[in-house]
Protein backbone atom coordinates (compact mmCIF):
# COMPACT_ATOMS: atom_id res chain seq x y z
CA UNK A 1 0.00 0.00 0.00
CA UNK A 2 1.18 3.54 -0.63
CA UNK A 3 2.58 5.36 2.40
CA UNK A 4 0.10 8.24 2.04
CA UNK A 5 -2.88 5.96 2.77
CA UNK A 6 -1.14 4.46 5.80
CA UNK A 7 -0.05 7.85 7.13
CA UNK A 8 -3.59 9.17 6.78
CA UNK A 9 -4.98 6.17 8.62
CA UNK A 10 -2.47 6.64 11.47
CA UNK A 11 -3.39 10.32 11.72
CA UNK A 12 -7.04 9.31 12.12
CA UNK A 13 -6.10 6.86 14.87
CA UNK A 14 -7.65 3.93 13.03
CA UNK A 15 -7.34 2.26 9.66
CA UNK A 16 -9.41 3.56 6.77
CA UNK A 17 -11.77 0.86 5.42
CA UNK A 18 -9.60 0.11 2.37
CA UNK A 19 -6.22 0.40 4.08
CA UNK A 20 -3.90 -2.31 2.76
CA UNK A 21 -6.05 -3.24 -0.22
CA UNK A 22 -4.98 -2.72 -3.82
CA UNK A 23 -7.76 -1.65 -6.19
CA UNK A 24 -7.25 -1.60 -9.97
CA UNK A 25 -9.22 0.92 -12.05
CA UNK A 26 -9.75 0.65 -15.81
CA UNK A 27 -12.00 3.70 -16.23
CA UNK A 28 -11.14 6.59 -18.52
CA UNK A 29 -14.03 9.04 -18.22
CA UNK A 30 -14.41 10.35 -14.65
CA UNK A 31 -11.46 8.20 -13.60
CA UNK A 32 -10.05 10.92 -11.34
CA UNK A 33 -13.29 11.03 -9.33
CA UNK A 34 -13.14 7.28 -8.72
CA UNK A 35 -9.41 7.32 -7.91
CA UNK A 36 -9.91 10.12 -5.39
CA UNK A 37 -12.77 8.29 -3.66
CA UNK A 38 -10.69 5.13 -3.35
CA UNK A 39 -7.62 6.92 -2.05
CA UNK A 40 -9.65 8.77 0.54
CA UNK A 41 -10.77 5.36 1.85
CA UNK A 42 -7.13 4.27 2.17
CA UNK A 43 -6.75 2.08 -0.94
CA UNK A 44 -3.60 1.72 -2.98
CA UNK A 45 -4.77 2.33 -6.55
CA UNK A 46 -3.48 1.05 -9.89
CA UNK A 47 -4.83 2.93 -12.90
CA UNK A 48 -4.67 1.42 -16.36
CA UNK A 49 -7.34 2.84 -18.71
CA UNK A 50 -8.79 0.08 -20.85
CA UNK A 51 -9.98 2.58 -23.46
CA UNK A 52 -10.19 6.27 -24.24
CA UNK A 53 -13.28 8.34 -24.91
CA UNK A 54 -13.27 10.27 -28.18
CA UNK A 55 -15.98 12.95 -28.55
CA UNK A 56 -17.51 13.34 -31.99
CA UNK A 57 -18.29 17.05 -32.03
CA UNK A 58 -16.54 17.35 -35.39
CA UNK A 59 -17.60 13.97 -36.71
CA UNK A 60 -19.22 13.92 -40.13
CA UNK A 61 -21.44 10.94 -39.20
CA UNK A 62 -22.92 12.74 -36.19
CA UNK A 63 -23.56 15.86 -38.25
CA UNK A 64 -25.26 13.86 -40.99
CA UNK A 65 -27.58 12.08 -38.51
CA UNK A 66 -28.39 15.43 -36.85
CA UNK A 67 -29.37 16.96 -40.18
CA UNK A 68 -31.48 13.91 -41.03
CA UNK A 69 -33.37 14.24 -37.75
CA UNK A 70 -34.00 17.93 -38.33
CA UNK A 71 -35.28 17.21 -41.83
CA UNK A 72 -37.52 14.35 -40.64
CA UNK A 73 -38.11 14.64 -36.86
CA UNK A 74 -38.25 11.42 -34.83
CA UNK A 75 -41.34 10.06 -33.10
CA UNK A 76 -39.27 8.63 -30.22
CA UNK A 77 -35.92 9.71 -28.77
CA UNK A 78 -33.90 7.54 -26.39
CA UNK A 79 -31.17 9.27 -24.38
CA UNK A 80 -28.54 6.99 -22.82
CA UNK A 81 -25.78 9.24 -21.50
CA UNK A 82 -25.73 12.79 -20.16
CA UNK A 83 -22.20 13.55 -21.37
CA UNK A 84 -23.13 12.44 -24.86
CA UNK A 85 -26.32 14.48 -24.94
CA UNK A 86 -24.54 17.64 -23.81
CA UNK A 87 -21.84 17.08 -26.42
CA UNK A 88 -24.43 16.53 -29.12
CA UNK A 89 -26.35 19.72 -28.31
CA UNK A 90 -23.09 21.70 -28.13
CA UNK A 91 -21.96 20.32 -31.48
CA UNK A 92 -25.30 21.25 -33.06
CA UNK A 93 -24.94 24.80 -31.74
CA UNK A 94 -21.48 24.96 -33.26
CA UNK A 95 -22.84 23.87 -36.62
CA UNK A 96 -25.57 26.50 -36.42
CA UNK A 97 -28.41 23.97 -36.20
CA UNK A 98 -28.99 23.96 -32.43
CA UNK A 99 -32.44 25.50 -32.66
CA UNK A 100 -33.46 23.12 -35.41
CA UNK A 101 -32.35 20.09 -33.38
CA UNK A 102 -34.26 21.21 -30.30
CA UNK A 103 -37.41 21.82 -32.34
CA UNK A 104 -37.09 18.38 -33.96
CA UNK A 105 -36.73 16.62 -30.62
CA UNK A 106 -39.34 18.64 -28.76
CA UNK A 107 -42.23 16.95 -30.57
CA UNK A 108 -40.94 13.43 -29.82
CA UNK A 109 -41.68 11.03 -26.98
CA UNK A 110 -38.44 11.14 -24.99
CA UNK A 111 -37.14 8.28 -22.85
CA UNK A 112 -34.13 8.71 -20.56
CA UNK A 113 -31.98 5.81 -19.37
CA UNK A 114 -31.24 7.40 -15.97
CA UNK A 115 -31.38 10.54 -13.81
CA UNK A 116 -28.24 12.10 -15.25
CA UNK A 117 -29.73 11.78 -18.72
CA UNK A 118 -32.94 13.38 -17.44
CA UNK A 119 -30.90 16.29 -16.10
CA UNK A 120 -29.16 16.82 -19.44
CA UNK A 121 -32.47 16.70 -21.31
CA UNK A 122 -34.15 19.19 -18.98
CA UNK A 123 -31.15 21.51 -19.19
CA UNK A 124 -31.70 21.50 -22.95
CA UNK A 125 -35.38 22.36 -22.51
CA UNK A 126 -36.68 18.84 -23.14
CA UNK A 127 -38.80 16.72 -20.81
CA UNK A 128 -38.63 12.94 -20.61
CA UNK A 129 -41.80 10.89 -20.68
CA UNK A 130 -40.34 7.91 -18.80
CA UNK A 131 -37.14 6.62 -17.23
CA UNK A 132 -36.36 3.15 -15.74
CA UNK A 133 -35.43 2.79 -12.10
CA UNK A 134 -32.72 0.30 -13.07
CA UNK A 135 -30.98 2.64 -15.57
CA UNK A 136 -30.93 -0.40 -17.85
CA UNK A 137 -31.34 -0.25 -21.63
CA UNK A 138 -32.95 -3.70 -21.34
CA UNK A 139 -35.75 -2.18 -19.26
CA UNK A 140 -36.06 0.66 -21.78
CA UNK A 141 -36.51 -1.96 -24.50
CA UNK A 142 -39.18 -3.76 -22.47
CA UNK A 143 -41.01 -0.46 -22.02
CA UNK A 144 -40.83 0.25 -25.75
CA UNK A 145 -42.54 -3.04 -26.56
CA UNK A 146 -45.80 -1.41 -25.44
CA UNK A 147 -45.38 1.30 -28.12
CA UNK A 148 -46.73 1.16 -31.66
CA UNK A 149 -43.30 0.87 -33.25
CA UNK A 150 -44.17 -0.12 -36.80
CA UNK A 151 -43.30 2.84 -38.99
CA UNK A 152 -42.06 4.89 -36.01
CA UNK A 153 -38.88 6.89 -36.46
CA UNK A 154 -36.69 6.20 -33.40
CA UNK A 155 -33.48 8.08 -32.57
CA UNK A 156 -31.18 6.07 -30.27
CA UNK A 157 -28.28 7.93 -28.72
CA UNK A 158 -25.30 5.59 -28.46
CA UNK A 159 -22.75 5.78 -25.66
CA UNK A 160 -19.68 3.99 -26.99
CA UNK A 161 -21.56 0.69 -26.97
CA UNK A 162 -23.20 0.30 -30.40
CA UNK A 163 -26.29 -1.34 -28.77
CA UNK A 164 -26.62 -3.81 -31.64
CA UNK A 165 -29.18 -6.07 -29.93
CA UNK A 166 -31.25 -3.11 -28.76
CA UNK A 167 -31.38 -1.54 -32.20
CA UNK A 168 -32.04 -4.88 -33.91
CA UNK A 169 -35.03 -5.53 -31.65
CA UNK A 170 -36.53 -2.15 -32.58
CA UNK A 171 -35.90 -2.73 -36.28
CA UNK A 172 -37.54 -6.17 -36.11
CA UNK A 173 -40.55 -4.50 -34.47
CA UNK A 174 -40.89 -2.32 -37.57
CA UNK A 175 -39.21 0.89 -36.37
CA UNK A 176 -37.00 3.11 -38.51
CA UNK A 177 -33.97 3.35 -36.22
CA UNK A 178 -31.37 6.14 -36.43
CA UNK A 179 -28.24 5.69 -34.33
CA UNK A 180 -26.76 8.89 -32.89
CA UNK A 181 -23.02 8.26 -32.25
CA UNK A 182 -22.03 11.04 -29.83
CA UNK A 183 -18.67 9.54 -28.86
CA UNK A 184 -16.61 6.44 -29.44
CA UNK A 185 -14.41 4.32 -27.23
CA UNK A 186 -11.04 3.40 -28.70
CA UNK A 187 -8.03 1.49 -27.32
CA UNK A 188 -5.69 3.57 -25.13
CA UNK A 189 -2.91 5.36 -26.98
CA UNK A 190 -0.40 3.84 -24.54
CA UNK A 191 -1.34 0.29 -23.47
CA UNK A 192 1.55 0.01 -20.97
CA UNK A 193 -0.49 1.08 -17.86
CA UNK A 194 -3.22 -1.42 -18.77
CA UNK A 195 -0.62 -4.15 -19.26
CA UNK A 196 0.85 -3.40 -15.83
CA UNK A 197 -2.64 -3.65 -14.35
CA UNK A 198 -3.19 -7.05 -16.02
CA UNK A 199 0.21 -8.25 -14.77
CA UNK A 200 -0.68 -7.20 -11.22
CA UNK A 201 -3.96 -9.13 -11.38
CA UNK A 202 -2.13 -12.23 -12.62
CA UNK A 203 0.51 -11.82 -9.90
CA UNK A 204 -2.22 -11.89 -7.25
CA UNK A 205 -1.52 -8.40 -5.90
CA UNK A 206 -4.90 -6.87 -6.86
CA UNK A 207 -7.75 -7.24 -4.39
CA UNK A 208 -10.58 -5.59 -6.34
CA UNK A 209 -11.56 -4.35 -9.79
CA UNK A 210 -14.45 -1.86 -9.91
CA UNK A 211 -15.95 -1.35 -13.38
CA UNK A 212 -18.01 1.64 -14.46
CA UNK A 213 -18.86 0.44 -17.97
CA UNK A 214 -19.27 -2.88 -19.77
CA UNK A 215 -17.05 -1.83 -22.71
CA UNK A 216 -14.17 -1.13 -20.31
CA UNK A 217 -14.52 -4.59 -18.76
CA UNK A 218 -14.60 -6.24 -22.18
CA UNK A 219 -11.65 -4.14 -23.34
CA UNK A 220 -9.60 -5.41 -20.39
CA UNK A 221 -10.39 -9.00 -21.33
CA UNK A 222 -9.67 -8.28 -25.01
CA UNK A 223 -6.24 -6.92 -24.08
CA UNK A 224 -5.53 -10.06 -22.07
CA UNK A 225 -6.59 -12.09 -25.12
CA UNK A 226 -4.10 -10.17 -27.29
CA UNK A 227 -1.35 -11.00 -24.83
CA UNK A 228 -2.30 -14.67 -24.60
CA UNK A 229 -3.32 -14.52 -20.92
CA UNK A 230 -7.11 -14.39 -21.19
CA UNK A 231 -7.72 -17.69 -19.42
CA UNK A 232 -5.41 -16.73 -16.54
CA UNK A 233 -7.14 -13.37 -16.17
CA UNK A 234 -10.61 -14.91 -16.17
CA UNK A 235 -9.50 -17.43 -13.54
CA UNK A 236 -8.26 -14.62 -11.29
CA UNK A 237 -11.48 -12.65 -11.73
CA UNK A 238 -13.56 -15.72 -10.95
CA UNK A 239 -11.57 -16.94 -7.96
CA UNK A 240 -9.54 -14.27 -6.18
CA UNK A 241 -10.38 -10.70 -7.25
CA UNK A 242 -13.50 -8.91 -6.02
CA UNK A 243 -15.25 -7.62 -9.15
CA UNK A 244 -17.64 -4.74 -8.50
CA UNK A 245 -19.85 -3.15 -11.15
CA UNK A 246 -21.68 0.14 -11.01
CA UNK A 247 -24.88 -1.52 -12.21
CA UNK A 248 -26.43 -4.53 -13.97
CA UNK A 249 -25.65 -3.29 -17.48
CA UNK A 250 -21.95 -3.22 -16.64
CA UNK A 251 -22.13 -6.59 -14.87
CA UNK A 252 -23.98 -8.51 -17.59
CA UNK A 253 -21.05 -9.38 -19.94
CA UNK A 254 -18.85 -10.33 -16.97
CA UNK A 255 -21.49 -12.59 -15.47
CA UNK A 256 -21.91 -14.22 -18.89
CA UNK A 257 -18.23 -15.24 -18.58
CA UNK A 258 -18.83 -16.83 -15.20
CA UNK A 259 -17.34 -13.95 -13.21
CA UNK A 260 -19.21 -13.23 -9.95
CA UNK A 261 -19.89 -9.54 -9.36
CA UNK A 262 -21.22 -7.25 -6.64
CA UNK A 263 -23.02 -3.95 -7.20
CA UNK A 264 -24.43 -1.05 -5.17
CA UNK A 265 -28.14 -0.33 -4.84
CA UNK A 266 -27.60 3.08 -6.44
CA UNK A 267 -25.66 3.18 -9.68
CA UNK A 268 -23.10 5.85 -8.73
CA UNK A 269 -19.39 6.02 -8.01
CA UNK A 270 -19.67 6.70 -4.27
CA UNK A 271 -21.98 3.73 -3.60
CA UNK A 272 -19.67 1.59 -5.75
CA UNK A 273 -16.77 2.48 -3.46
CA UNK A 274 -19.00 1.85 -0.44
CA UNK A 275 -19.54 -1.72 -1.66
CA UNK A 276 -15.76 -2.24 -1.74
CA UNK A 277 -15.52 -0.82 1.79
CA UNK A 278 -18.00 -3.46 2.95
CA UNK A 279 -16.84 -6.46 0.94
CA UNK A 280 -13.04 -6.25 1.10
CA UNK A 281 -12.66 -6.02 4.91
CA UNK A 282 -15.01 -9.00 5.19
CA UNK A 283 -12.48 -10.98 3.15
CA UNK A 284 -9.76 -10.23 5.72
CA UNK A 285 -11.47 -10.94 9.05
CA UNK A 286 -9.87 -10.14 12.41
CA UNK A 287 -8.02 -13.04 14.01
CA UNK A 288 -7.61 -13.10 17.81
CA UNK A 289 -3.83 -13.49 18.15
CA UNK A 290 -1.87 -13.15 21.42
CA UNK A 291 -4.45 -10.84 22.95
CA UNK A 292 -4.74 -8.66 19.84
CA UNK A 293 -6.92 -8.55 16.73
CA UNK A 294 -4.88 -9.17 13.58
CA UNK A 295 -6.06 -8.67 10.00
CA UNK A 296 -3.85 -9.20 6.95
CA UNK A 297 -4.56 -6.93 3.99
CA UNK A 298 -2.09 -7.20 1.13
CA UNK A 299 1.20 -5.71 2.36
CA UNK A 300 -0.34 -4.23 5.52
CA UNK A 301 -1.10 -5.88 8.85
CA UNK A 302 -3.79 -4.31 11.01
CA UNK A 303 -3.14 -4.87 14.70
CA UNK A 304 -6.09 -3.66 16.76
CA UNK A 305 -6.94 -1.43 13.81
CA UNK A 306 -3.47 0.11 13.60
CA UNK A 307 -1.85 -0.35 10.14
CA UNK A 308 1.69 -1.77 10.03
CA UNK A 309 3.25 -1.73 6.53
CA UNK A 310 5.19 -4.90 5.72
CA UNK A 311 8.06 -5.67 3.31
CA UNK A 312 7.00 -8.03 0.50
CA UNK A 313 8.65 -11.13 1.99
CA UNK A 314 7.18 -10.46 5.43
CA UNK A 315 3.71 -9.92 3.94
CA UNK A 316 3.98 -13.20 2.01
CA UNK A 317 4.87 -15.10 5.19
CA UNK A 318 2.12 -13.51 7.26
CA UNK A 319 -0.48 -14.27 4.59
CA UNK A 320 0.56 -17.91 4.58
CA UNK A 321 0.43 -18.12 8.39
CA UNK A 322 -2.98 -16.40 8.41
CA UNK A 323 -4.34 -18.95 5.93
CA UNK A 324 -3.83 -21.56 8.67
CA UNK A 325 -4.39 -19.64 11.93
CA UNK A 326 -3.12 -21.54 14.93
CA UNK A 327 -1.68 -24.38 12.85
CA UNK A 328 2.06 -24.98 12.66
CA UNK A 329 3.25 -24.12 9.15
CA UNK A 330 6.46 -26.03 8.30
CA UNK A 331 9.55 -24.14 7.16
CA UNK A 332 9.42 -25.87 3.78
CA UNK A 333 5.91 -24.54 3.17
CA UNK A 334 6.88 -21.04 4.27
CA UNK A 335 9.95 -21.20 2.04
CA UNK A 336 7.71 -21.79 -0.97
CA UNK A 337 5.76 -18.65 -0.05
CA UNK A 338 8.88 -16.47 -0.05
CA UNK A 339 9.58 -14.71 -3.35
CA UNK A 340 12.99 -15.37 -4.91
CA UNK A 341 14.70 -17.19 -2.04
CA UNK A 342 15.66 -20.42 -3.79
CA UNK A 343 16.12 -23.40 -1.48
CA UNK A 344 17.86 -21.79 1.50
CA UNK A 345 15.86 -22.82 4.60
CA UNK A 346 17.64 -20.15 6.67
CA UNK A 347 15.84 -17.53 4.55
CA UNK A 348 12.62 -18.39 6.41
CA UNK A 349 14.14 -17.72 9.84
CA UNK A 350 15.57 -14.40 8.66
CA UNK A 351 12.25 -13.40 7.07
CA UNK A 352 10.33 -14.33 10.25
CA UNK A 353 12.70 -12.11 12.24
CA UNK A 354 12.00 -9.20 9.88
CA UNK A 355 8.27 -9.93 10.07
CA UNK A 356 8.30 -9.73 13.87
CA UNK A 357 10.19 -6.44 13.70
CA UNK A 358 7.71 -5.00 11.19
CA UNK A 359 4.72 -6.10 13.27
CA UNK A 360 6.21 -4.39 16.34
CA UNK A 361 4.02 -6.44 18.70
CA UNK A 362 5.66 -9.33 20.59
CA UNK A 363 4.17 -12.80 20.69
CA UNK A 364 2.11 -12.77 17.51
CA UNK A 365 4.30 -15.30 15.68
CA UNK A 366 5.41 -18.33 17.68
CA UNK A 367 8.36 -20.60 16.97
CA UNK A 368 7.65 -24.32 17.23
CA UNK A 369 11.07 -25.93 17.61
CA UNK A 370 12.08 -28.23 14.74
CA UNK A 371 8.64 -27.87 13.16
CA UNK A 372 8.01 -24.32 11.95
CA UNK A 373 5.98 -21.28 12.96
CA UNK A 374 2.38 -20.40 13.75
CA UNK A 375 0.18 -17.49 14.72
CA UNK A 376 -0.51 -17.53 18.46
CA UNK A 377 -4.25 -17.89 17.93
CA UNK A 378 -6.32 -17.43 21.08
CA UNK A 379 -8.18 -20.57 22.09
Amino acid sequence: MGSSGTDRARAQGRAAPLTGFTVAVTADRRAEDLLALLRRRGAHVLHGPAMRTVPLEDDAELRQVTEELIAAPPHIVIGTTAVGLRGWFAAAEGWGVGTGLHEALRGARVLARGPKVKGALRAAGLTEEWSPASESVAEVLDHLRSFALRGARVAVQLHGDPLHDFRTALTEAGADVLAVPVYRWLPPEDPAPLDRLVDAVLAGTVDALPFTSAPAALALIARAQERGVRDQLLRALRESVLVACVGPVTAAPLQALGIPTVAPDRFRLAPLVDVLCEELPARAPDLPVAGHLLSVRGDVALIDGDPRPLPPASAALLRRLAEHPGRVVPRAELLRALPGTGADPHAVDAAISRLRTALGTPGLVQTVVKRGYRLALAS
